[in-house]
Formats: structure tokens, C-alpha cells, sequence
């Protein structure tokens, strides 16, 4: 299973990908936009793709047919490592198609049940984002429908693989792992919040406390 960092800023991804914890990016517009950068989101995303060489997903701010075709065009010619992340509304089918031919790499969001996987997977996508608060703050379970979606696909023989976005928990996020996720996208917060554990820090104090207990060892004369 693989991580993609939400983010946009060069320091968080270098320290993830540092620690060998992220395999992508999940490239931020809202993130962006509040760290008030110099660069352009055209320079940002030109940065990140030449520094880290990691698959970069990143949104269209387009629904309509010929923009969401115009715009991802735009996109893929900043690097091969560009993933263009269209919504599957009935206007996007055509250009998925199109630019899935032409080469582009496309993730199809707003993806909710089994049947609209199959529906992206068809036209082209090469992922489908399943996006976990929008499920669950209408009742449905997360984990339960990306094992539906991971068993469909899987059962057609589809190339695609199933993104969740975005866990904020570690229970959420094991969760997401043992359904079956290819891609787990998550923030930088969230990302440190699984590293700690509530009984971290009483076994570090343990291994303290331990540690004084040991006898010096004196320096060979």
C-alpha cells in the first residue's frame, strides 16, 4: 500500500520522504494557497515533480467538458509524473477517455459504489479516489465500500487502483490498509499522529527510567 502526502510544501514532503513514508503527493490547492508561497501552483508543482520524482496527483478546477479536457491537457505537460484528478460527473466521461488515449494519467474522484469504479475504469482512470468523510458523514461505512469497489475491480480484471482519502485516525487508516487501498492519502498531521501511540510516551519514560538504572561502565585504562 502506498502513502501520498497531502501537501504542498517542499519541507513537509522532504521530511516524509526522508523517512521513506511517502510514495506520492497529493498536491494541496487549499494548502497552497494558505501558506501564502512565492512560487506559482504551475512553479510548486514544477518543483515537487524535478526535487522527489513521485507520482503527483493533482485536481482540475473544472467540471464542463471542454475546460476539464483544456485544463488537464495543461497539467500533464508539467511533468510525466503528473496525475490529473478529473470529477466522474457524466460531462467528464468524454475527456477521461480522451486523454487516458492520449497518454495523461487520470484519477477519477467523487467515485462512491462499486458501479462508478467500473464506470472511471472503463473511460480510462487509473485510480479511483474514495473520499471517507463524504461516505461516512451520510452513514455508509468507508472501509466496507473500498473493499466493495477493491472486489469489483478486482473481480473485472481492472488496471486500477483504489485511492482513500483521507483517514484521520490510525484506527481509520489501518482500516483502510486491510480493505484493501492501494493509495491511502493523508495530511502531514495526520501522517505524524500514526507514529505516536498513547502508551509511547509512558514505555519511553520506562526506557528512561531503565536506562539510569544500568551501571556505568568504566573507560578502559
Amino acid at each position: 500500500m502506498n502513502i501520498y502526502l497531502e501537501s504542498a510544501n517542499l519541507d513537509e514532503i522532504r521530511s516524509a520522504t526522508s523517512a521513506g513514508l511517502a510514495d506520492g503527493v497529493a498536491f494541496s490547492y487549499v494548502a497552497f494557497s494558505a501558506g501564502a508561497p512565492e512560487a506559482t501552483e504551475k512553479e510548486r508543482l514544477e518543483e515537487i515533480s524535478r526535487e522527489f520524482a513521485l507520482p503527483v496527483c493533482v485536481p482540475v478546477g473544472a467540471v464542463a467538458s471542454a475546460d476539464v479536457y483544456t485544463e488537464a491537457r495543461e497539467l500533464a505537460k508539467i511533468s510525466d509524473h503528473i496525475i490529473v484528478q478529473i470529477p466522474l460527473v457524466e460531462d467528464s466521461l468524454i475527456p477521461i477517455a480522451k486523454l487516458s488515449a492520449e497518454g495523461v494519467v487520470i484519477c477519477a474522484t467523487f467515485v462512491f459504489n462499486g458501479a462508478q469504479a467500473v464506470i472511471a475504469s472503463k473511460c480510462g482512470a487509473s485510480v479511483v479516489r474514495v473520499t471517507l468523510e463524504e461516505l461516512e458523514r451520510y452513514g455508509q461505512s468507508g472501509p466496507q465500500t473500498l473493499a466493495e469497489i477493491k472486489n469489483v475491480l478486482d473481480t473485472g480484471g481492472a488496471e486500477c487502483d483504489v485511492m482513500a482519502a483521507s483517514p484521520t485516525t490510525a484506527q481509520q487508516f489501518a482500516r483502510c490498509a486491510t480493505a484493501g487501498a492501494d493509495i491511502v492519502c493523508l495530511s502531514p498531521e495526520t501522517l505524524r499522529r500514526l507514529v505516536v501511540h498513547p502508551f509511547s510516551d509512558r514505555g519511553v519514560d520506562r526506557f528512561l527510567s531503565d536506562l539510569a538504572k544500568r551501571p556505568k561502565v568504566k573507560p578502559s585504562p
